[in-house]
């Protein structure tokens, strides 16, 4: 008897692919989720029947009608493009051709010292741990609730990052103002990790292939999470119901209520807390290749941006209101 397998769908095609070129899972449903949108903009047409004309009209709608920033529109065109070049294996001029909207050239939101002093008066618990830890080392919310316990090295005074951004390992300054604090809590963590082993719970999600070549390494305590979630949940791309790191949805609305109280005016998130960390190091004197070795910027352009805002009052100049005052 033939049996006869029917092939995968167009946006499971787009799953497997973008996970055979190990992008994020965060990338993956941003991705898959411009493609579901362009499809059903179209109708539901098939992007194999569609060309240039297709993508510019359903870009033209997110700008014109939908008011996308910049880097949105930019993201929706990185989506189709993969879709078209490694999915459908389109390798056609009119790809390249394909009008990018120009990126828009923005100050990042600071907060000075003293503010980040007063959202800090707003936190307590493990959330004014995490806050000052990414303050203090300049770690993106999403590198941070992925340290694992042998990412921390007290003896080195670092944290080290694996697969950061670009997926790129680096290591940042471990504040020695939290040493203390962290070791308390890797002790409230071995007791969950210690709980999950004595009930036989699945070991934590490892990256890439670890866990085919070292099956029972999710098992070790090396590999356990800094910030381990106080429930289990079910692992989105194997299924696998295990012990994942916190969830960024408690912290991010624990710091957006301390930034209201504190009266902070400024449009302050937690990645804020990362351009705070380059500014001041900059204001102390730090040197840039430092900055951008701390914050794994690719270039030194990207952290070039942080030296528009260390000057006070515009540049530094003096009003000329103010002298004939």
């Amino acid at each position: 008897m033939n049996i006869t397998h029917n092939p995968p769908k167009l946006l499971d095609q787009l799953r497997q692919r973008l996970r055979y070129k190990h992008m994020s899972y965060r990338t993956e449903q941003a991705y898959v989720g411009w493609v579901r949108r362009f499809i059903l903009f179209h109708n539901k047409r098939h992007p194999q029947e569609m060309g240039k004309s297709d993508i510019e009209c359903y870009l033209t709608y997110l700008a014109n009608d939908c008011g996308v920033s910049a880097s949105t529109h930019h993201q929706a065109l990185s989506a189709l493009l993969f879709l078209y070049k490694e999915v459908l294996g389109v390798a056609l001029p009119w790809l390249d051709e394909v009008s990018r909207p120009n990126r828009s050239k923005r100050l990042p939101v600071v907060l000075s010292a003293n503010e980040v002093l007063a959202v800090l008066a707003h936190l307590e618990g493990v959330h004014h741990l995490m806050v000052r830890l990414l303050y203090g080392t300049g770690l993106r919310l999403h590198e941070m609730l992925m340290l694992r316990i042998k990412d921390v090295d007290f003896e080195m005074n670092q944290l080290v990052v694996r697969s950061g951004k670009g997926d790129k390992d680096r290591v940042t300054v471990l504040p020695k103002s939290l040493v203390a604090e962290l070791q308390q809590q890797i002790t409230q963590a071995r007791a969950i990790f210690e709980q999950d082993r004595a009930t036989q719970r699945n070991g934590v999600m490892l990256p890439d292939a670890i866990e085919r070549k070292y099956p029972n390494a999710g098992q070790e305590w090396g590999w356990f999470w800094l910030f381990p979630a106080p429930n289990e949940s079910t692992e989105p791309r194997a299924g696998v119901v295990r012990r994942h790191h916190m969830h960024h949805q408690a912290i991010q609305r624990a710091f957006k209520m301390a930034v209201a109280r504190a009266q902070i005016a400024k449009p302050a998130t937690l990645h804020t807390l990362r351009h705070s960390f380059a500014t001041h190091l900059l204001q102390s004197g730090t040197d840039i290749r430092t900055i951008q070795s701390l914050l794994g910027h690719a270039s030194v352009k990207t952290t070039m941006v942080y030296t528009h805002v260390i000057s006070q009052g515009g540049f530094g100049v003096i009003s000329p209101l103010d002298r004939l005052l």
